[in-house]
């Protein structure tokens, strides 16, 4: 009997982790909607200031603007964008493989997530700063973060600022990145990707002559140059902001996918020692009816 107490209280405590399982897996959907919805409806907006800013560079000089050129600094700065839980299956672990990998050694490091901060600490790097973003992601939030990056960039000290973050494809894809922020480069402007700017299948963006699309027949108030004084560093804030919407969908994707996966293992599991008891409790009636045919028998 005490075989079976011992699969009885296994039964329970598997079912009460599902009940976890189940209620982290509602949370996480929830969210990740919400996410979902966020990240998707900011891409248009990030393609079309794509699109503008490779117009402006055509009209003028790269030099005319600092974001353009290569930093006069002999170091790398990573701003790495990670989760502050955990329950989300290889999300972080896929990307920190990167950073770790094709970073420079000497690259100093700024965190957004937990994950992330506590990493680099492991792994001994340079962690200039952490910052903390809420549920749901604001603008304003995003743009400390960007603002912080940009001064570094022009301090003199820093020679080119890289992103590693998940980018979200789908709800069961997520794709660890890792790319060139600063200084802006004429390759990623004229790309179109999932994400403008981002990893992923690119094409050349193609600017039609008479289209909606094209901004060649526009002309810049009071100039080229001011305006694009004025929307390179909107670029790199919307960047940012971006990228984080995307890593915060890619986390709650991939949370509430791990939570249904824990779930339904954790059902199965109470279906097979369900079975186990069954069979143990038959196999203990079974003997002690066989107990009492004998003692019957003796007697007799």
């Amino acid at each position: 009997m005490a075989n079976l107490r011992d699969i009885r209280r296994r039964i329970s405590s598997v079912k009460n982790t599902a009940q976890i399982t189940k209620a982290m897996q509602l949370v996480a959907a929830s969210k990740m909607k919400k996410a979902q919805d966020q990240a998707t409806a900011g891409r248009p907006y990030a393609d079309l200031m794509n699109k503008v800013l490779v117009n402006l560079k055509e009209q003028c000089d790269e030099d005319t603007h600092p974001l353009l050129q290569e930093g006069k600094g002999d170091k790398d700065l990573v701003l790495l964008i990670t989760t502050d839980k955990g329950l989300c299956a290889g999300l972080n672990t896929n990307l920190l493989k990167i950073i770790l990998t094709d970073a420079a050694k000497d690259a100093s490091y700024v965190t957004v997530g937990a994950k992330g901060r506590k990493a680099m600490a492991r792994a001994g790097r340079d962690l200039m700063a952490d910052f903390t973003i809420d549920d749901p992601v604001s603008f304003a939030d995003s743009r400390r973060i960007s603002q912080f990056i940009i001064d570094q960039f022009l301090s003199g000290e820093i020679r080119s600022v890289k992103v590693g973050f998940s980018n979200f494809v789908n709800t069961m894809t997520q794709e660890p990145m890792f790319e060139t922020l600063l200084p802006i480069r004429a390759i990623d402007l004229g790309r179109d990707k999932d994400f403008v700017g981002m990893g992923g299948n690119s094409k050349p963006v193609e600017v039609v002559h008479g289209d909606l699309g094209n901004y060649g027949g526009y002309i810049f108030e009071p100039s080229a140059s001011h305006v694009l004084d004025t929307i390179v560093p909107q670029y790199v804030d919307y960047q940012v902001y971006q990228m984080i919407l995307e890593s915060r969908a890619s986390e709650h994707s991939a949370r509430m996918v791990a939570m249904k996966g824990a779930t339904d293992n954790a059902n199965q599991m109470v279906k097979d020692l369900t079975l186990q008891y069954n069979k143990a409790r038959q196999a203990a009636i079974t003997a002690e009816l066989l107990e009492i045919t004998t003692a019957m028998k003796a007697l007799e």
